[in-house]
Formats: structure tokens, C-alpha cells, sequence
């Protein structure tokens, strides 16, 4: 048992290879999500005949007895994971995990319809099974590395949010006293001109709310232009981030593989040594 222990957590959790590549039931398991993803899709599109949304129904039904399989798999092997901790506290770990909760969605959302047979609740699940597609976020070590990006600069973000959100409450206080009283529709109250100042600071600008006043297009394209700033800033930010993430790994991955050659060099003196030691042994006396 311990050995298919070890051989599931090899195969389904990433970084458990040497190298960090992906496995072949990883790469599986990849497919099968995307063809879920589409499933899920397709069965919203009301043109389809009823006979491919049976269809879908079964595809999404096999799917979610593999998506069952694997959540099963991954809980068991759990035990394998480094660290301090009983067989049964790893597994706790791993099922109160992000990633785990997230497979546990996934499955429940998907063998729904063998649940219930309301029809409202299975049209929301429909769409709740397009979350699959969060399941890739185990398989990258990537994504793993820009969530750790944006941990590591939750300050600066948090901070260019609150210079944001003074901007938006500044932008629509400043419309519902210059254009309150000729567009109250609009600009009536500060919680209506939130929308605009949001869509305005964000610089996407539908049109459906805009300054007519000389005094408010000013205003309103001062905060456009800062828009594009406060934009730009937590872009920056993150880029920077999961530019430094990717530099940490390399560097770690440098350092682990220079550690192995000198694991080597020292095997290599000790081999030497002994052949050394046996080839005096077998030199025949004078």
C-alpha cells in the first residue's frame, strides 16, 4: 500500500519529480478538464438539439466520477507530502486546502444532476461547472508563483486600491457639485456618480454617463488621465513581483543543482578512494 501511495503522489502532485515536469496523468488530467470546461459550455447554447444535451449530460457525468477518482486519490496520497504531521493531519491539510476545496467543488458541481432533479438547480450548476477550469492552478508552478508574487506585495497594492477608491469618491463628489443639479439622473447623488467615476478613473468610458458642463469635462478628463496611472501602478506591481518569483526559482534551482554535483564530486572521491584502498589491498607483497 505504501508503495502505491508513493507512486499516486508522484503522478498526481506537482513537484513531487525531481525535474518539477508534469506527468503523464497530469497531462491527462489537463485534457479532461478542458473537455469538461467545453462541455459545460456547449450545454448552455439552447440551438443544440436535446439528444447532444443528453449527451453532454453523460460526458459530465464520466467526468465527474473522474474528477471523484482523483479528489479520492489526491486525499490518500496526501500523506506522502513533506513535512511534520501524521498520514491523516496531511490529508486534513490537503482537503482544507485551496486546491482541495477546489477539487471538492468541482466534484460535487459536476455529479449534481445524480443529486437532485430540479431543473433551476441544474441550470446553475451547469454553470458552476465552468469552474473547473480553476483546477489548473495545481498545474503550474507559475500560477503558484504569481499568487505568491501578489501576497508578497499585498502593502503596495492595498495601498494603490486606497489611492484609487480616494480618487472614484473624489471624482464623483466633485461631478454631484458641479453637475447634480443639471443631470440628476446621473450625477444626482454621490452613490450615482460612482458609476461614472469608476468607468471614467478605469478608462473604459461607455458613454451612457458623461459630463456636459466645461468645468465637468475638465474635471472629467483629469480623472481619465489618471485613470491610466492607477491603471498601470498595481500592473507594475505584479509584474515586478512575478518577475522576482521567477528569478527566485531559477536561482533556486541553480543552487539545487549545484548542490548535486557536489553530492557528486564527494561520491566520485569516495569511490576513487575505495578503489584506491582495494587495488593496495590486492598489490601483491614484496
Amino acid at each position: 500500500m505504501t508503495r502505491l501511495r508513493q507512486f499516486l503522489h508522484k503522478q498526481l502532485f506537482v513537484g513531487a519529480l525531481p525535474d518539477g515536469r508534469l506527468t503523464l496523468t497530469n497531462r491527462l488530467l489537463i485534457v479532461v478538464i478542458l473537455l469538461a470546461v467545453a462541455t459545460a459550455a456547449l450545454s448552455t447554447e439552447r440551438s443544440i438539439t436535446a439528444e447532444w444535451h443528453r449527451t453532454f449530460l453523460l460526458f459530465e457525468l464520466i467526468f465527474g466520477a473522474i474528477f471523484l477518482v482523483e479528489y479520492v486519490a489526491r486525499i490518500y496520497a496526501a500523506a506522502e507530502e513533506p513535512g511534520d504531521g501524521s498520514a491523516w493531519r496531511k490529508r486534513w491539510r490537503f482537503i482544507v486546502s485551496p486546491l482541495g476545496l477546489i477539487d471538492l467543488f468541482v466534484v460535487v458541481s459536476t455529479l449534481m444532476p445524480l443529486i437532485t432533479a430540479d431543473a433551476a438547480m441544474l441550470r446553475t450548476v451547469r454553470l458552476l461547472r465552468v469552474f473547473a477550469i480553476m483546477k489548473f492552478g495545481r498545474f503550474s508552478r507559475a500560477v503558484r508563483a504569481l499568487w505568491q508574487a501578489i501576497a508578497d506585495r499585498a502593502d503596495d497594492l492595498i495601498v494603490t486600491a486606497a489611492l484609487a477608491l480616494v480618487f472614484v469618491l473624489v471624482g464623483a463628489t466633485a461631478l454631484y457639485i458641479l453637475e447634480g443639479h443639471i443631470q440628476p439622473e446621473v450625477f444626482g447623488s454621490i452613490p450615482r456618480a460612482l458609476w461614472w467615476s469608476v468607468i471614467t478613473l478605469t478608462t473604459v468610458g461607455y458613454g451612457d454617463a458623461y459630463p456636459i458642463t466645461a468645468l465637468g469635462k475638465v474635471f472629467g478628463s483629469v480623472l481619465a488621465l489618471s485613470g491610466i496611472a492607477f491603471v498601470a501602478m498595481p500592473t507594475g506591481i505584479i509584474a515586478s513581483a512575478f518577475s522576482d518569483a521567477m528569478h527566485s526559482r531559477r536561482d533556486q534551482r541553480i543552487d539545487a543543482l549545484r548542490r548535486h554535483l557536489e553530492r557528486l564530486d564527494d561520491v566520485d572521491e569516495e569511490i576513487e578512494a575505495k578503489i584506491a584502498a582495494l587495488e593496495r589491498a590486492n598489490r601483491p607483497h614484496p
